[in-house]
């Protein structure tokens, strides 16, 4: 197992992707906390319908060790809170994958103000919030991994304003970190999903999965397991000279571009 007695944290990690991430992780060795304003995973209306038992819970079955922390990634005192409870809990921290994230639809004429800060409030800040309070535990380990989840979304528009403007923050943080952290043998890099099989798509219509089907070269959606395994290699030992980067895992939806 590539990451056996590594300790992540994976925000956003009941539901979708941060669930596929946390049982990935867990499942190459790594103990694991999971971050999320809610314990039990989301029921989609289109993917994944089936999930039950929570993320954590769905770990220790399977043989892992694994916690959940309530947290709101907005809130910078939860964030501390949440960061300092994964420490006392497993002794050390290796690896934080921001992946905590929402998508408010509509354009600028429809979206309030209120829902462009909520968005940038999670989808951006909250990458901040995470990586500013976990960084002087993760300068103490020998194999320090930052990973945010981004979106193809970050290349080119879509998904509305606030989420396409956040996401492409994130990348830009994302380097950003990765040049602060270089000396300390830290890496930090981002994955931009395609379309991934998860309850984030519960606002689209039956019309638009099929334009995204059609845009998507591949003769699959993507599923969240698809994005634990390149999280998984990132926070490997084989990606240990890989930082500052920008992974799309889209089944080749940004090879068109």
């Amino acid at each position: 197992m590539k990451l056996e007695r590594r300790v992540a944290l994976v925000t956003g990690g009941s539901s979708g992707i941060g669930r596929g991430i946390a049982l990935e992780l867990a499942a190459e060795g790594a103990r694991v906390a999971v971050a999320d304003v809610r314990e039990d995973p989301k029921q989609g209306k289109y993917h994944e319908r089936e999930a039950t038992l929570p993320t954590a819970q769905e770990i220790t079955r399977r043989g892992g060790e694994a916690c959940f922390a309530a947290c709101d990634v907005s809130n910078q005192s939860q964030v501390r809170k949440t960061v300092e409870e994964t420490v006392q809990r497993f002794a050390r921290l290796d690896i934080v994958v921001n992946n905590a994230g929402i998508l408010v639809p509509g354009d600028s004429q429809r979206i309030s103000t209120e829902d462009w800060n909520r968005v940038l409030g999670i989808d951006l800040t909250g990458v901040f919030f995470v990586t500013k309070h976990a960084l002087p535990h993760l300068k103490k380990s020998p194999a320090g991994r930052i990973i945010n989840i981004a979106s193809v979304q970050a290349f080119g528009g879509g998904g509305g304003p606030a989420y396409a403007a956040a996401k492409a923050g994130a990348l830009n943080l994302t380097r950003d970190t990765a040049l602060e952290v270089a000396p300390f043998r830290i890496t930090a890099n981002a994955i931009c999903p395609g379309y991934i099989e998860t309850p984030i798509q519960d606002y689209l219509t039956e019309e638009e999965i099929a334009d995204c089907r059609r845009k998507t070269p591949l003769p699959r959606f993507g599923t969240p397991r698809d994005i634990g395994r390149a999280v998984a290699f990132l926070a490997s030992d084989d990606a240990e000279w890989i930082t500052g980067v920008a992974l799309p895992v889209d089944g080749g939806w940004t090879a068109g571009f």
